[in-house]
């Protein structure tokens, strides 16, 4: 578990030819609303931390974590990994439409994770 307020540094993980799949995923939402209520909260992330409004973090394995927020009646879920203290990497975000996490999007965020611990050797 996260120290009370911790504050995180977020980076878009970057894919080996330079593109942020989050980044992507956040900018081809066609809401606009919905797009700011969701970088609006990861800016609340990097001033508030864990204390930050819109949000729910929860550990999906190890030190694979989860961003929950709700904007507009509708549900996103982003994977992270925290490297380095506080320095978030935003893995892999989907539209939230059952109630567990699809085993192909943890997939995706795991293969992800391991590829950018592979980066940092």
């Amino acid at each position: 578990m996260y120290n009370k307020s911790m504050i995180f540094i977020i980076n878009y993980w970057p894919n080996p030819s330079g593109k942020a799949p989050v980044e992507k995923y956040i900018d081809d939402i066609d809401n606009k609303e919905e797009r700011a209520e969701i970088l609006a909260t990861l800016n609340g992330i990097q001033q508030h931390g864990t204390d930050a409004i819109g949000v729910e973090f929860r550990q999906i394995e190890g030190k694979l974590w989860e961003l929950k927020i709700k904007t507009h009646g509708n549900q996103h879920r982003i994977f992270y990994v925290v490297q380095k203290g506080n320095e978030m990497f935003l893995l892999h975000a989907y539209p939230k439409k059952t109630p567990r996490a699809p085993v192909n999007e943890m997939e995706t965020a795991k293969r992800r994770m391991k590829q950018l611990r592979e980066a940092e050797k």
